[in-house]
């Protein structure tokens, strides 16, 4: 178990936004931000169908086929299939992520997280991404902040069907590991408390953050590292606003975590660090978590990731965090 052996580094790349997440992005910007991460050196790719219908995946392809498949790392996600007829993007119910993916492509999305569905998923994935396999898949999103009082009855159902599927195809040498995609603690405290089967990492978003970590310390990341199923962070910039922007959960930043993210600006420049970089050695700190995937549609955020991870940073710096009261007393921190 466990995945951290198989990623090339700490850092990958997470395509969200190249599914026209937030806004319209041109292929051609698309295709150069992929093109820039590869050329600076990071060659761990994490897609889904989720984004933008489709839209992601057969970008990340269209770049990643002009590569040696040996030379990179693969993964995607299962438990919505990308169906041929239409539909509104912004009128799709996506629990409290409304609207995440309205520029997307409008092809109708089904929630599926059975048996067959997977197989159909990861087939239609191979397509997309113009790829004869993955490395990883994730059972994604099957949590409550996508299904409400829903999710466990979807969670029993991915249980049943993505979940063996996805066991016997890591048994069989079809793919190298499988786990869970979610921006939820729960579904992963539940999955590791389960006999079988067993997952090897977990892909939690937004929920080992410098604004947001307190609830995956308590149980879920020492119950992991106990059982060696890593973490990949995604969203280490909590939806953006980690990284200039102005969204925090996929939705505009309430006042409140502006604030936060204020007083964690003023201590970083008062110790010369870049908040990029803060965030994402933050994210990286913890003896469980493997790797962070930022995404990005502009080359020059890549260049921006790569800089972040390799910045030094004081120790002063964290020390004040935890004197503010901006970050758990027990949070581990990078080693200066």
């Amino acid at each position: 178990m466990g995945i951290a052996s198989l990623l090339p580094g700490p850092l990958g790349f997470g395509t969200a936004p190249l599914g026209n997440m937030f806004r319209h992005v041109p292929d051609a910007e698309a295709a150069a931000t992929v093109e820039a991460a590869w050329d600076h050196g990071i060659r761990y790719f994490d897609t889904a169908p989720f984004y933008g219908a489709g839209l992601a995946e057969i970008r990340l392809g269209e770049v990643l086929a002009a590569h040696p498949r040996e030379a990179y790392v693969l993964s995607t996600k299962v438990g919505r299939l990308v169906l041929d007829e239409p539909e509104d993007p912004a009128a799709r119910e996506l629990g409290e992520k409304g609207g995440l993916f309205e520029y997307g492509r409008p092809n109708k999305l089904r929630n599926d997280y059975t048996a067959d569905a997977t197989m159909r998923s990861i087939e239609d994935s191979l397509g997309r991404l113009k790829t004869d396999r993955l490395d990883i898949v994730w059972v994604h999103d099957i949590a409550q902040d996508f299904y409400g009082d829903q999710w466990l009855a979807q969670y029993e159902t991915a249980r049943t069907g993505a979940f063996r599927v996805l066991e016997q195809l890591r048994s069989e040498g079809v793919v190298r590991a499988w786990g869970l995609g979610v921006n939820r603690v729960e579904p992963l405290e539940l999955t590791l408390d389960l006999d079988e089967p067993t997952p090897d990492a977990f892909l939690l978003a937004g929920r080992y953050t410098l604004l947001d970590h307190a609830r995956a310390l308590q149980r879920l990341l020492p119950a992991a590292a106990e059982r060696n199923v890593d973490i990949v962070v995604g969203g280490p910039y909590s939806s953006g606003i980690l990284a200039g922007g102005t969204h925090f959960e996929y939705q505009k930043a309430p006042a409140e975590i502006v604030s936060r993210v204020a007083r964690i600006k003023a201590l970083a420049q008062r110790h010369g660090v870049g908040i990029k970089a803060a965030a994402l050695q933050f994210s990286l700190a913890h003896t469980a978590t493997v790797a962070a995937i930022p995404g990005a549609t502009r080359p020059t955020r890549v260049a921006e990731d790569v800089a972040a991870l390799g910045e030094r940073i004081p120790a002063g710096f964290w020390t004040a965090l935890r004197e503010e009261r901006l970050i758990a007393a027990d949070a581990p921190v990078p080693a200066v």
